[in-house]
């Protein structure tokens, strides 16, 4: 049985959900979301509780997909009424960003600028050159593009140079000892 599919999810205020034959489009103040459920899953609603079911209770893909639907299908109903945000710090002597039309521009002490491309549908906005704030409605598109600046530069344990999370900690290591 599975603990995270059977919980209702409840709809906040002018969030609406429709189901078209497997085709899951949610709808709210910032903007609107669709997925497609998988096969032998179902959504029904009922005032303000949506229910996610499952066809066959002894199919392993199925109790696997089950949970899987109602987490992504609440996250979109988040998404599209309060929206997600991830915030990231550079650290490092030079290391900066800035946002030039739609590519972030990222100057991580290479030879050469590193412009990565913002998706439609996030909000990327930088603030004293270090800190870099992603905002949009889809919850796994702000965390890949979070991930994917992160990636160009992880910190490292020595300096603490390079991009992180913001609240992360990075695990220092001491240098080389010089020994007799």
């Amino acid at each position: 049985m599975s603990r995270v599919g059977v919980k209702p999810i409840s709809l906040p205020e002018k969030v609406s959900v429709k189901n078209d034959a497997g085709n899951v489009i949610v709808e709210g103040p910032k903007g609107k979301l669709s997925f497609s459920l998988p096969t032998g899953i179902s959504l029904s609603s009922e005032e303000n509780k949506i229910t996610i079911s499952r066809s066959v209770e002894s199919d392993r893909v199925q109790r696997a997909l089950h949970g899987t639907a109602r987490a992504i299908i609440n996250n979109m109903i988040t998404g599209v009424s309060k929206g997600f945000e991830k915030s990231l710090e550079i650290q490092g002597v030079g290391f900066r960003a800035a946002v030039k039309g739609s590519d972030l521009d990222l100057s991580l002490g290479r030879s050469h600028p590193l412009l990565h491309p913002i998706p439609a549908g996030l909000t990327v906005t930088v603030s004293d050159n270090t800190k870099i704030k992603v905002e949009g409605i889809d919850k796994q598109l702000v965390g890949q593009f979070a991930a994917e600046v992160r990636g160009y530069y992880p910190p490292e344990p020595y300096k603490g140079k390079g991009v992180r999370y913001a609240g992360e900690h990075v695990r220092r290591k001491e240098g080389k000892s010089v020994g007799k």
